[in-house]
Formats: C-alpha cells, structure tokens, sequence
C-alpha cells in the first residue's frame, strides 16, 4: 500500500501522542505544529482498529482534521457539535475519551457506530439520519440565547455536502437569519455521499469560490462600524443583503449561502489543520449564523480508500498493509435479496418500457445500480430526497409510468407525508421497494427498519407484502407492474437469503392470498416475510415433543388472506404471530383485529419487535433479545399448546 506523507510507518498500537488524549482539555494543552501527528495517529489507529472490526471507514478518515480543529477551538462538551449522520465521527469518538473502548465499536453493549447522547456528553445529539444537523443545532443555539447562557455558548453543526441537499437543510438554513443565534455551520465537502453525488447544488459547490480578502475586509469593517454605533442588529441584515448584492455584481458571482444572509467562508483545505484552527478561531465569536466551507477528501490517508471511496465507505474486514479486502465465496451461495431486487427490476424492465427506477443516493446500497449500469436513462437518483423520490414516482406514474422506488426501510419514514398525499389518494402505480427491513445489525437503532409494516398497514388502498425468500421476491416484483392495484410496498430484509437456485420463471401472485405451508391441529402460527425460516427451525422442535404445528405463509399483510383466517379460525386453536417489525399495529395486530371483528374468541400470542428502540448488536444476538429466535417461537408454541388443554 502506498503511504501518504503524513501516515505512521509504524502498523503497531502505539500512538504516542493519543494516548495522552482522554478528553478534548487533552488535545487543548497541546501546542498547534503538534495537531498535524495527532491526525496521523488518529488515522492509523482508525485503520488498525476498523481493518478487523468493520464500520463506516471513508467518511471519518476524511474528517479528521476538522474533527481535531474543532475540538481544539472549541470548549466542547460546553461548546455544542452537532455531527449529521455520524458516518464521519469515529476520530471525535477517539478524542472524547472512548479510545481504549473502540474495539467494541457496533457491537453489543459496545459503542455505538452514530453519535449517541446516552453514550457521552460530547454527543449532542442523535445521528444516523442525513440533514438534520442545521435544524437542531439551531435549536441549540436558539435555546442558548434565550436563557442567556454564560459565557455564550458555541454551537456548530457538520454537514456534509450531500446531506445538504436534503429538503430538512435547507428548511433549516432558511429559518436560520430569522432569530438572534450564534450558528456556525462547517459544510464538509468531499464531493460524495455513500456513491458519488448528483444533482445541481453538487455541481454548484464544486465550482463555489468567494474571495478571503473581501471576507476580512468585510468583518473587520462591520466591527469597526458597530464599535462606532454606526451599525446595530436591527439594521445588519440590511447591509447583508445590500453587500451581497455588490459582491454579487463585481464578482458575477451568485452565493446560495450569502443570499440568506448567511455569512460565507471558503472554500478552505478541510486537511490543513493547522490553517482550519485559525480560521475557526477568527470566526468562532462572530454574531449571527455564518458557514464554513471545507474541501476533504473520502478516505484522505489511505490510498485504496481515497481512489474507490463509494467501495470503501464500510469495507468489511480488510489487510491494513495491502489494503486488500476479505471476499467472501461466491459458487453456489445464495445472493444478497437487494441483488434478486436489482436482476429481477432489470429482467422486468427489458420487457416493459414503463418501468423506471428510483433511488435516492442509494444505487449501489440497493442495487438500483444494476439496471443503472444496463438502461441509464430509465434510473434516476435523487440524492439524499426521501420525500422527493416518492412524489416524483407519483409524478411519473400519474402520466404512464411503472417507477419503482427502492429505499431502505428506515429512511422511507422520512417520506411518510409524500406516500399518503402524493401516491395513495390517488391509488397511483408506485412500487416501493423497501431494502433493509426489520433488524438490520450493527448499524442499530436509527437504521432497523421495523416500523413499516405497521405505518404503511394504516394507509387506505396501500398493498403491503413481504417475501420469505429470493423466489417469491421475484414474483411480487412481477406481480406489481402486471396488476392494476395502485400502490405496494415490498419489504425484504439486509443480507442473504437461502436459495442460490433462485433464477426461476416469475408468475404472478393473487394479490391478498398467503400460502399454506404446512398443516397441523394442535397450534397455527402465521408468519410474514423470512420469519417463515426462524418459523420452520422453531417447529421442527415443537414436532420433536410431539406438537401438532400448522404454518401459513401469509405474504400479504394488506390485503390479509381471509380465506386462510377463515381456515385457521376453524381450527379453534391457539394462535401465533410472527413478524419481524413492532407488535403495534403490525401482523399481529391485525389478525387480532379479524378474529375479534368476527366474534371468533381465539388466543394469539403475538411474537416481534417489543415497543422499545432495539440498540446495536449482530442480527442474532438482537433477535434473541428481541424474543424472536427460534427457541422463543419453540417456547412460545410449547406454551399455547399447554394453555390449551
């Protein structure tokens, strides 16, 4: 691996100057010229550390000079930095007295891969969503004011350059010149997401420059005119917007930011730490909100990562030397259900000109990027725009198209709002595919995508389905743009399935019918999605004492299969639910709500996520908490078929 000049030859844990660092009062005793080794340390542990324990790689190596720089500056954790998403906050996580607990970074009972205010003071808020950061970090600064807090307190909030893009920053960024705060926002520019960045304000920042001198002149001429009483807040936004105007004019240059009457800085060289710390502490007592610019580089100090960052923004396990990263075999496993989405959209699409894609920053992530790669003109990539996504779907539908969204089962809450007003009322053909549903692992509780079944179930007219495996998948695909049923989600979980065979003709399935998988009289459960596996492991042992199971399938949690309640109310045994997202308001619910409507007095236990925020953790570890593993479902049938008799 080629080194850049300012690594550590030394792969060995030690870190001379880190390891003096247990809070940022550390890091402040040092002199500046020493910041520039304690980057270097800091990135080299990163690597050390993250090459055999995996997590969000790319983006905090590109932060580590604005991570030092700010803690540097500012008096955190008196000071407020407010990370969005958090991809970029491994070094802060170092500086703040959680280095010796890294190793047990996204594990369970460890340390969290997001900012986590339950886990340190210095987190100040919760991350792992994009665009929030602006908003509520004006909050802060806002609340600051106005209990009049002293000395007066700092607040920043970080934002990359395309989380800035997204509807809620800029929502932010608008309201931010209308009351008196002390806001500073540091744009971190490197020019991608997770896969490399689109759309008109990308470009735009690519190509925005504003000249230093005039900002020096500028604010030493506001100060000298407010110490002469010349100038006062009431009258500063005025010649704002009337310099901005004449800046505008000489320079033929148009500023976004300096147009809301936000004080603009940069761009500036977001790796020169030296220089970030006295620009920060040139700008850091200015009144009003002000934005500072920084140019970074994705995975800055390490050569692999800096030229595939999209590749290596969460590597898995990888030889820190070579750079080489662990590949796992590929005859005969069964692929990943996001690649049975993106072969399957793309087989469908060859044949049905109305198909479109949808992803929204996330074409890789979904594996949109597959028909992307075939049919480019049919794929479209919003970026960071949840909400945007799906009413531009319905746009697209309203005039004859078939768009397929696919987005992660977390990130569609976002875009709650646009799924009823802009898609159901008007029964429009949109099919949401929603990667990453239920318990997703060590990314935790911002990311498990276990709310959906239950805040799609309520929407009128919406089909919700969920497919135990990669062959059912495929034939709800087809199924969605053969049928003339307006809207439906499908949701299908993170990782691999069971069945490397899984390249069969699709056929359409009737829409609201589930499937009897296996008949029995002594307990029925029913299950949705790949439950249906953990499902079958549990009545293998239940069999094995002698228990009478029947399994139903039942694919369609809206429309439910009546036909099939109608059969297991029949039966006049207990019943069991299995679902992997919240019990409120998701399948269990739901067939409680059908038996007591019809006067069929039946027990079910209902078994899924409890009504708690579920932490990080591998998959099985979190399901076993959660009671929803095997030897929980075997226990849970073991226990009704008691109460029974």
């Amino acid at each position: 691996m080629e080194k850049t000049d300012n690594s550590i030859d030394s792969v060995s844990a030690h870190y001379p100057l880190l390891e003096t660092i247990d809070s940022p009062a550390d890091l402040r005793k040092l002199p500046a010229e020493k910041l520039t080794q304690v980057c270097a340390e800091i990135r080299q542990f990163l690597i050390n550390s993250l090459s055999n324990n995996p997590g969000h790689f790319a983006s905090s190596m590109g932060a580590v000079e604005l991570t030092v720089a700010l803690h540097y500056v500012f008096n955190t954790p008196y000071d407020r930095i407010v990370w969005d998403v958090g991809h970029q906050a491994y070094g802060h996580k170092l500086l703040t007295g959680r280095r010796d607990k890294f190793r047990t970074n996204r594990k369970l009972g460890g340390l969290s891969g997001f900012p986590n205010p339950e886990e340190s003071e210095y987190d100040t808020f919760t991350a792992g969503h994009a665009s929030n950061s602006i908003s509520a970090a004006l909050g802060m600064a806002v609340a600051s004011a106005l209990q009049h807090e002293s000395p007066k307190r700092n607040v920043v909030a970080v934002i990359g350059d395309a989380s800035i893009s997204g509807g809620l920053a800029f929502e932010g960024l608008n309201n931010a010149t209308m009351t008196r705060n002390n806001l500073l926002i540091i744009l971190n520019d490197n020019d991608m997401s997770i896969d490399r960045n689109v759309g008109a304000l990308n470009s735009y920042l690519a190509h925005l420059t504003t000249s230093k001198a005039y900002n020096t002149f500028r604010y030493r001429l506001y100060r000298l005119l407010k110490k002469m009483h010349l100038v006062n807040d009431g009258t500063k936004d005025f010649i704002l917007r009337f310099n901005n105007s004449i800046k505008s004019l000489v320079t033929r240059q148009q500023n976004i930011f300096e147009g809301l009457n936000i004080r603009y800085f940069g761009p500036f060289d977001g790796h020169d730490v030296e220089r970030i710390v006295r620009v920060l502490g040139d700008i850091k007592d200015m009144e009003g909100p002000r934005l500072l610019h920084l140019r970074t580089t994705k995975g800055k100090g390490y050569t692999p990562a800096e030229n595939d960052p999209a590749s290596w923004h969460a590597p898995g396990k990888f030889d820190p030397q070579t750079g080489n990263r662990q590949s796992e075999p590929h005859e005969g496993v069964p692929p990943k259900y996001q690649d049975v989405f993106g072969e399957t959209l793309l087989e469908l699409a060859r044949s049905n000109p109305k198909i479109v894609g949808i992803t929204a920053a996330m074409p890789s992530g979904t594996s949109m990027s597959i028909m992307q790669h075939e049919i480019p003109g049919r794929v479209f990539d919003v970026g960071i725009s949840e909400g945007h996504a799906v009413t531009f779907a319905g746009g697209l539908a309203k005039d004859g198209m078939r768009p397929y969204c696919a987005i992660y089962s977390s990130f569609l809450q976002r875009a709650y709002d646009h799924i009823i007003h802009d898609v159901a009322i008007q029964q429009l053909p949109v099919t949401l595919c929603l990667d990453r549903a239920g318990i997703v692992g060590e990314d935790g509780v911002t990311h498990h995508g276990v709310f959906d079944l239950s805040y799609l179930r309520s929407i009128p007219g919406m089909i919700v389905a969920a497919p135990r495996d990669e062959i059912t998948l495929r034939n709800l695909l087809y199924t969605s743009q053969v049928a003339d049923n307006g809207p439906m989600a499908i949701r299908y979980p993170r990782g691999k399935g069971k069945n490397p065979d899984w390249k069969v003709p699709m056929k359409a399935i009737a829409i609201g019918k589930g499937e009897r998988l296996q008949d029995g009289s002594d307990v029925a459960v029913l299950s949705i999605g790949p439950m249906a596996n953990i499902v079958k492991s549990a009545i293998e042992q239940a069999e094995a004492d002698g228990i009478s199971v029947a399994h139903y399938d039942m694919i369609f949690l809206k429309p439910l299969d009546e036909e099939l309640l109608a059969e297991v109310a029949a039966k006049g045994c207990p019943v069991i639910t299995v679902e992997d997202g919240i019990k409120e308001g998701g399948l269990g619910s739901a067939v409680t709500e059908w038996f007591n409507d019809r006067g069929h007095k039946i027990q079910v236990t209902r078994i899924g996520v409890p009504d708690s925020f579920v932490p990080h953790g591998k998959v099985p570890e979190l399901m076993k908490m959660c009671g929803m593993d095997a030897d929980a479902i075997h226990e849970a049938i073991v226990n009704a078929h008691k109460s029974d008799k």
